[in-house]
């Protein structure tokens, strides 16, 4: 075994915990090489260096003594890492990263690195459909054995910080010609309604690069935001934020067919969380915001398009 110091987060990483958190986060950072020298002296691994990714977390590569390639992982938030373990615990053998060793005084995981590298291996032709299957799998096993007590819900998520902050940037960003179409689309929002007969465990941060491949070509998602709540949720997210701006139409339609969760009943949530996304690049002026509001014209037939 070589445990060798893993040296300073870089930059980056830093600065997007800082970012994320605040400056409150600044005493965490200075002591986070160490809680990471502490879990690999435990678990016995070697060091590999950092990953220089994500927004909650530092991430470093290591090796086990079987020479086991894994990601160690450490959280800003106590209560993030509880939920994430939880919920690949709780989804263990299904279509989700495998949990290695955990440390809960430390806040430290080790995870399975999926495909032996960063960002996983090769996708496969049918990346769509294997990627819907697998969220259909993951939500059949959040049915069965869904933690009702140890997991934040989805209707609270959406009374409390959803729509207040949707309200705000509504009421004060300067949209421009964007301001119509997110008027045509706020007056909707407060008619959302969950159907409890779909309520799971919800991964809720189904971005692309959380669902890496596996080296034999199989999705395996990672690095979830769970809550409990109606599988609408994720589907609607997949929809939007899987590869923002390309295949929104396609997406809609499998998840429309795999779920079964019709497209009339999807649209609407597709709707809220394009709006919600909108208005967050708007504000942060990510240049991501014209290709949402494309996404949210497509979404809403009714409402014209913006002239690129």
């Amino acid at each position: 075994m070589n445990v060798r110091t893993v040296g300073e987060i870089p930059a980056g990483s830093r600065q997007r915990l800082l970012d994320h958190y605040g400056p409150g986060a600044q005493m965490w950072l200075v002591a986070v090489p160490g809680l990471l020298e502490q879990a690999a002296e435990r678990w016995k691994l070697s060091f590999g260096g950092y990953h220089d990714a994500g927004h909650a977390s530092v991430i470093a590569l290591a090796t086990s003594l079987d020479g086991r390639p894994l990601l160690l992982k450490a959280w800003t938030d106590p209560a993030r890492y509880r939920h994430e373990i939880s919920a690949l615990q709780l989804w263990a053998g299904g279509p989700t990263v495998d949990v290695v060793e955990t440390a809960d005084d430390l806040g430290v995981a080790a995870l399975e690195l999926v495909g032996g590298r960063p960002g996983g291996a090769q996708r496969p032709p049918r990346e769509m459909q294997m990627v819907a299957a697998a969220l259909q799998g993951l939500h059949t096993i959040g049915r069965r054995k869904h933690l009702q007590g140890a997991l934040p819900h989805l209707a609270d998520h959406i009374r409390t910080e959803m729509l207040p902050r949707i309200q705000r940037r509504t009421q004060t960003l300067c949209l421009g010609a964007w301001r119509q179409l997110v008027d045509a689309t706020y007056p909707a929002l407060s008619g959302l309604q969950e159907d409890a007969g779909r309520t799971t465990v919800l991964h809720a941060d189904l971005y692309r690069e959380n669902v890496p491949f596996d080296r034999l070509g199989h999705p395996r998602l990672l690095d979830p935001l769970p809550m409990v709540g109606d599988a609408v949720f994720d589907w609607a997210f997949w929809t939007v934020y899987y590869d923002l701006g390309h295949g929104t139409d396609r997406r809609l339609a499998a998840a429309a067919r795999i779920s079964r969760i019709p497209v009339p009943v999807l649209a609407p949530w597709c709707r809220a969380l394009a709006v919600d996304g909108l208005l967050f690049y708007v504000e942060t002026a990510d240049p991501r915001a014209q290709r949402m509001s494309e996404v949210l014209s497509s979404l809403s037939a009714s409402i014209p398009r913006r002239d690129s």
